[in-house]
């Protein structure tokens, strides 16, 4: 439709593909444990993704793991300087997720 303008094929506007490409949505779940845990890291530390970046790891690595998203170096993905991520499974907590720790 036009609204009240003539059709216009060419209206300068040129689209440009992103960075990284697009990559799949997690309509599976597979990693939506590791999304949760991030997510709450954020909301405890008022949206400051700093103290989250071991969770941030290890949402991605999941991700690269089940084919969600392409695999990439770390420090490509500006996580090079951050330890491994914590597993799930063995419920390792990242590193001050534990408030006894951090008196």
């Amino acid at each position: 439709m036009s609204f009240g303008r003539p059709p216009s094929l060419n209206i300068g506007f040129k689209t440009t593909p992103p960075d990284r490409g697009s990559f799949p949505l997690d309509h599976y779940g597979e990693c939506k444990e590791q999304m949760m845990q991030y997510m709450e890291c954020l909301k405890k530390n008022s949206s400051t993704s700093t103290p989250c970046r071991t969770f941030s790891k290890n949402y991605l690595d999941c991700r690269m793991s089940k084919g969600l998203m392409e695999r990439d170096e770390w420090y490509r993905l500006g996580l090079g300087d951050v330890e491994d991520a914590p597993s799930v499974k063995t419920g390792v907590q990242a590193p001050g997720a534990n408030p006894k720790l951090n008196r």
